[in-house]
């Protein structure tokens, strides 16, 4: 991920309901959510979600596709890892140990059982 990409998304998760549409949608998996439901779960209106889907699929974060007569919106995990990766790039300066921390931190992707163990 470029800089120009990264300031892209940054600057569309520095609003709460974008940041929280985002986490809703990683949540939700691959199949993503309808925007009529990503607007009831977010609590705002139709044309507001809108505007905020708008500003995250321009970042690179957000894709949709047509279902029927509906919009389903999902996370673009690619463009997340991406940016984590760019934010954790030059982290450790050649000295694993001192991001090994977060890594370990960051057990999102390990399966649920395995964490409950």
């Amino acid at each position: 991920m470029y800089e120009r990409q990264a300031l892209a998304a940054f600057g569309a998760l520095s609003q709460d309901t974008r940041l929280r549409i985002l986490r809703m949608l990683v949540v939700a998996g691959p199949d993503g959510l309808a925007a009529g439901a990503i607007a009831e779960n977010a609590e705002v209106s139709a044309s507001n979600v809108s505007f905020h889907l708008k500003e995250l699929e321009r970042a690179g974060l957000v894709a949709r596709h047509r279902d029927s007569r509906s919009m389903i919106y999902n996370a673009e995990y690619d463009a997340i890892s991406g940016l984590i990766r760019f934010l954790m790039e030059d982290c450790c300066s050649g000295r694993p140990e001192i991001c090994s921390p977060v890594v370990k931190a960051a057990n999102c992707c390990t399966p649920a059982k395995e964490r409950a163990q």
